[in-house]
């Protein structure tokens, strides 16, 4: 393997842990660690529901989420292809989130489609540049009573944090 290759394949891994550690961002409502993910000055077109920055998306869909009982969201299919210190990605996502309704019932959301990514590395870390939302399927269902109990949180002190704090600092 050349040394090249090898950058390239250590770029891709790199960029694959931002995606997600941007879905965990969003789950954990973690805005220090959503910002993380994009550069400072890094774009974001969400179409309808948000243009602005990265940064901005992070802080408005944190507002959002606020309304929500819990969501989760899972990363599919992801492609990168890296081209010395910038790349390109594409990666499809699910939203899933349950929120009540005015009546007081329970309501499932689900929202599919992909991150459109281009990235930087910047003094040595890769963070996205611009993002594109593309939009896939967007449904809505009543739902009945949950039969178990949501036990992870979200923020800090989701059992998640502990774990990965009890390693210490793995540098």
């Amino acid at each position: 393997m050349t040394a090249t290759q090898l950058d390239a394949l250590l770029a891709k891994q790199e960029i694959g842990e931002r995606l997600h550690d941007y879905v965990r961002a969003m789950d954990r409502m973690d805005d220090e660690l959503g910002c993380s993910v994009f550069h400072p000055d890094a774009p974001a077109d969400y179409g309808a529901i948000y243009r602005g920055t990265g940064h901005g998306f992070v802080a408005f869909v944190h507002g959002a989420h606020e309304q929500l009982l819990a969501h989760t969201h899972q990363l599919g299919s992801v492609s990168i292809v890296v081209c010395g210190e910038r790349a390109v990605s594409e990666a499809y996502v699910t939203m899933q989130a349950r929120r009540r309704a005015e009546d007081g019932s329970l309501l499932e959301l689900r929202s599919t489609g992909r991150y459109l990514d281009r990235w930087e590395r910047r003094d040595g870390r890769w963070a996205i540049s611009a993002r594109h939302y593309v939009q896939e399927l967007d449904d809505c269902w009543p739902t009945c009573r949950p039969g178990l109990e949501t036990t992870g949180r979200r923020d800090r002190s989701d059992p998640s944090y502990a774990l990965f704090a009890s390693l210490g600092d793995p540098a």
